[in-house]
């Protein structure tokens, strides 16, 4: 299994020949293009930086073959703008999927708290093949082990706590930071010296530029 990782929380996880295309927002420049790309798309909300609704449209027109799974608000944004059919599909948390043949459990659950003045939407984490997590913005735990977990580390409801404690629930093999667009060069060596493996957690992590791989 290959994952790579794209800018802010956009990743693609490739296994078998298939690959899926986890949030492509607008803060990702080639969204479009892992869209052409894709063979299926998985959004964790719908929060613009996570989900670029004009370009997943356009995808949908033109690639009659592409699939997208999200929540509720994700699939009403894409009935909205004219896309129908089979094609999109709500999901809830603790379902199974099968997604281009490759085994997906959703982690569901609310948005993470940024104020009590702001509502949130629902969340839709997703473990792929048992193996890759991508949290969405949550820090929502699975119920079971997994080898790599994506942690947010950057934006209006995360905490560099929050983000040790999850990692230490899971402990999981390895980590990749990911939601890092708001931060400078030097945040993002603090995120890493506080999560890495001399840091508070004990777990490897793992930061890849964007387009940069990592077998898995």
């Amino acid at each position: 299994m290959k994952l790579t990782k794209h800018a802010h929380a956009c990743v693609v996880v490739e296994d078998r020949g298939v690959r899926i295309l986890i949030d492509p927002g607008t803060f990702t420049p080639n969204a479009r293009d892992l869209l052409a790309q894709a063979d299926a798309v998985l959004i964790t909300h719908d929060h613009f930086d996570h989900f670029d609704l004009d370009a997943v449209r356009d995808a949908l027109q033109t690639r009659p073959q592409l699939t997208v799974f999200g929540p509720s608000a994700v699939i009403q944004a894409l009935t909205a703008s004219g896309i129908e059919g089979a094609r999109l599909h709500r999901v809830a948390d603790g379902e199974q999927l099968t997604v281009a043949g490759i085994d997906v459990t959703v982690v569901g659950g609310p948005h993470a708290l940024i104020h009590d003045g702001i509502s949130v939407p629902d969340n839709a984490g997703y473990l792929i093949a048992g193996t890759v997590y991508h949290p969405g913005d949550a820090y929502a735990v699975p119920a079971t082990q997994v080898d790599t977990v994506l942690v947010p580390s950057s934006g209006p409801w995360t905490k560099v706590g929050d983000a040790i404690d999850f990692v230490r629930a899971i402990a999981p093999r390895q980590t990749v930071p990911i939601h890092e667009a708001m931060l400078s060069e030097i945040g993002i060596g603090s995120f890493a010296r506080f999560l890495g493996p001399d840091g508070l957690t004990g777990v490897e992590l793992v930061p890849l530029a964007p387009g940069a791989s990592i077998e898995i």
